[in-house]
């Protein structure tokens, strides 16, 4: 069922467009997306089975990847209606990479885990202070201007996979000490994925992973090896709404279709991640993703849409989403429908 609304290194590829060509035999708005110069309209339609569609995946991020530039690492899978995942891409996947934001995952993995066993709750209040906001960077906090204020640790966890707050980091924290989430990521199978403490044992910086952890952790977290079933909807209710990170894979498609892929990114000097899982059309996990990149010559503050390597994702994206959209992922591991109906206050 799909959502309820009421609205990557030089091959050597030329960027120019293909004037008129578009991807056909598409079943969603990946069908009005022109095509590449040397991209047919074979390799971007709709597979039929799951090892057609990792040889598509395959193709379209080694050529839209070419085309960006700079340096990519990635772990890409689909699975078939088993759950067993079949591998599309693996580029330098064990490479341990800056995570970046990708890593709030990871944070959110320790914060709902002690909250499962009784340690913290999500109903726990926590002071915002001035001193506790990060200046600048992603975030509301650093916005309002007005502290102290208190909200509860669910609210910090909203932030912080939606928007990105940094300073919801700093809040985390306050609840699962740098060391504490380390030591979960390691006891949970993700001994790469790590935090770097900061100036005190509850602040840190967003470490490290691989392309392939990452993707197990998501892959994870979807089969509901990680936390509780309320943590893991709790945690999916955020990264697939519409104000989660939308400038790269998900960017090209509608609302309805955003919200049926799972997002988290990472964005900073000249590096620009993703991470994710796309699910088919009745909500089982169908594509998973863990894209790392960085273009050394690139504009370090541009941060948009436009950047090459978020321009790179986007194509990726709507391709990925197409390719896959006429298979089935497995069922036992489908998420509950997410709602979105826009209103006009009242």
């Amino acid at each position: 069922m799909s959502p309820k609304i009421n609205r990557r290194g030089a091959l050597g590829l030329g960027t120019a467009v293909a004037a008129g060509t578009v991807l056909a035999g598409t079943t969603s708005t990946a069908a009005s997306a022109a095509l590449e110069a040397g991209e047919t309209a074979d390799e971007v339609s709709p597979a039929t089975t799951v090892a057609q569609a990792c040889e598509r995946v395959r193709r379209i991020y080694e050529r839209h990847s070419a085309v960006a530039g700079g340096t990519w690492r990635a772990y890409i899978t689909v699975a078939d209606g088993t759950g067993t995942q079949h591998v599309a891409v693996n580029d330098e996947s064990d490479v341990v990479v800056d995570a970046l934001s990708v890593n709030k995952i990871a944070i959110a993995t320790a914060v709902l885990d002690k909250a499962d066993r009784g340690l913290i709750s999500m109903t726990d209040l926590i002071d915002v202070t001035k001193e506790i906001i990060i200046p600048g960077g992603d975030g509301m906090f650093r916005l309002d201007g007005w502290y102290p204020s208190h909200v509860t640790v669910g609210h910090a966890l909203a932030n912080l996979l939606t928007i990105s707050c940094d300073t919801s980091v700093r809040l985390s924290g306050l609840k699962a000490p740098t060391l504490e989430i380390n030591e979960i990521m390691k006891a949970k199978g993700f001994p790469k994925t790590q935090v770097e403490p900061g100036s005190n044992p509850n602040r840190m910086f967003m470490g490290w992973t691989t392309p392939r952890e990452m993707h197990d952790l998501f892959s994870a977290h979807v089969r509901g090896q990680l936390v509780s079933e309320a943590a893991t909807n709790f945690l999916f209710n955020l990264i697939r709404s519409p104000i989660a990170f939308t400038d790269g894979i998900r960017l090209n498609l509608p609302t309805g279709d955003r919200m049926r892929i799972a997002t988290k990114a990472g964005w900073l000097d000249n590096d620009r991640h993703e991470a994710g899982i796309i699910f088919d059309a009745n909500n089982a996990p169908i594509l998973t993703y863990s894209i790392f990149a960085t273009l050394p010559d690139s504009d370090p503050e541009d941060f948009g849409s436009a950047h090459p390597l978020n321009a790179a994702r986007a194509r990726m994206g709507q391709r990925f989403f197409n390719v896959v959209s006429r298979l089935s992922g497995p069922a036992r591991f489908a998420e509950p429908t997410k709602e979105y109906a826009p209103t006009n206050g009242g």
